[in-house]
């Protein structure tokens, strides 16, 4: 076990990724829309309706937040378009960055690169964070003076940086990398800046309030701070998150950290697995790191075979697990890997472990607020009669379906040069896209012009499975 002393979370290694906004099917979540008492509001943080499943899902998170659901799984189940995946989204809206929230769609499991157990192991430890707690030493001051001298081919680089307290200065010899790592920051004389000794990072804190008037024009983000006192160098206790899926992947040798930025991890040994969750136990008792059991989300679960359940069934009883979510859309359904029909499509020995959640069918006034919603979300005006069509429609149709409508409807109004979307706008962009009730009967009128059409057949041999 001589390799778990080497084991590092490799906290300083890991950045923020930011991500690209755009607007999407969810993006108007914001949280579950509950109060103080955990009692859903009508219309709140992008939330309307399925009132019951939202507070069933807030008792959770307040459960989750006190650490005391831990292995435990739910199911959201119900009929498609009634809010399941946005619950979920309001779930880890509500819980914040600092509880690991884990989403994958059951299908994802299904990879050629690494086997389905892997998959699903790699999810429930990306949804099981471990706060880490660091010493770490900081060498903090205003900078006095930067001397940089470069060799005749710009090769190398040395220099020194005085830096100096309230009460104290010091000169340091600076190398190559920290030449380039101030550079970076852009560090001038007069910036309060903080070293950390471990990672060599640089982080500047402002200017000194002493270099407030050197400049006549200063920019609207500058920020000015005191010069520090007391010792240059300080003892500082630093707090990380990072997953227990980041430090397999930091520690495995055929990956590296980069990996978590690549995104292809491939399989990791489970023998590092246990020797990291040895090394978090001593953490643990030690009083360095502390677990936070997150949340893992599979939608479409029923997509899932009789092998992966198997697995939940083992991994949701290990000590190390985090509360998984499921949803489904199914009702009495074949078992994926089976001949087996059970509810949901899950077998019955998981479903006896899970807390099941129904969501119901939209209210026609839910839906006609769900409109708004989106209409705010994609800057699209609406014209009263055209609110009344669309919520219509969705009780015809699908609520998805009439959501797409909204962005094409706003094409076609753009090309009349109006800024409103009218009914006749929605009405044409009604003919050019069908739904699933008009596909299915545009089948029926072509009457045997498609290619190979065997969809009698096909739902025979169905029938004659189901059966079996």
């Amino acid at each position: 076990m001589a390799a778990t002393t080497q084991i590092t979370a490799g906290t300083s290694e890991l950045r923020d990724i930011t991500k690209m906004e755009r607007i999407g099917v969810h993006s108007h979540i914001q949280g579950l829309g509950l109060d103080d008492r955990l009692e859903p509001r009508a219309n709140s943080q992008g939330m309307v309706g399925q009132a019951k499943a939202r507070k069933a899902a807030g008792m959770i998170l307040k459960m989750v937040q006190e650490g005391r659901i831990a292995g435990r799984a739910m199911l959201f189940a119900g009929p498609p378009s009634t809010g399941k995946t946005a619950i979920a989204l309001g779930m880890a809206q509500t819980l914040g960055n600092d509880v690991p929230f884990t989403m994958i769609a059951a299908s994802e499991v299904f990879s050629l690169s690494m086997s389905k157990t892997e998959a699903l192991t790699q999810a429930f430890r990306r949804s099981i964070g471990v706060r880490i707690k660091e010493e770490t030493e900081l060498i903090e001051g205003e900078v006095v003076e930067i001397q940089i001298d470069r060799s005749l081919t710009g090769a190398t680089k040395t220099g020194k940086l005085t830096i100096k307290t309230t009460d104290m200065e010091t000169i340091y010899d600076l190398g190559t990398k920290m030449i380039d790592a101030l550079s970076k920051e852009k560090v001038l004389a007069g910036d309060v800046i903080a070293i950390d000794k471990t990672s060599g990072k640089v982080s500047k804190l402002g200017r000194s309030f002493a270099r407030s008037r050197d400049y006549d024009a200063m920019g609207s983000d500058t920020r000015f701070v005191q010069c520090p006192d007391g010792e240059i160098q300080k003892r500082k206790e630093v707090v990380h998150t990072v997953s227990l899926h980041e430090i397999d992947v930091i520690n495995s040798r055929t990956q590296g950290f980069l990996a978590l930025f690549a995104g292809d991890t491939g399989e990791i040994k489970p023998e590092l697995r246990n020797q990291i969750n040895t090394k978090v136990a001593e953490w643990r008792e030690e009083g360095k790191a502390e677990i936070i059991p997150g949340v893992l989300f599979i939608d479409e679960v029923h997509m899932l075979d009789i092998e992966c359940f198997s697995f939940l069934n083992r991994a949701l009883e290990n000590e190390l697990s985090p509360l998984v979510i499921m949803a489904s859309n199914r009702g009495m359904a074949r078992i994926r890997g089976t001949n087996v029909r059970s509810p949901h499509g899950l077998p019955v020995d998981l479903l006896d472990r899970v807390l099941i959640v129904s969501t119901k069918p939209y209210t026609g006034e839910d839906i006609e607020q769900i409109i708004q919603i989106r209409c705010q979300e994609e800057d699209v005006t609406l014209s009263p009669d055209a609110a009344t069509l669309l919520t219509q429609m969705s009780m015809e149709t699908t609520l998805r379906y009439t959501l797409n409508l909204i962005s094409c409807a706003q094409v076609v109004a753009r090309k009349r040069k109006s800024e409103e979307v009218d009914v006749n706008d929605l009405r044409r962009a009604y003919t050019y896209f069908m739904d699933e009730k008009r596909s299915v009967q545009w089948l029926k009128e072509q009457q045997g012009t498609l290619v190979f059409e065997e969809i009698g057949e096909v739902a025979e041999d169905d029938r004659m499975v189901m059966d079996s």
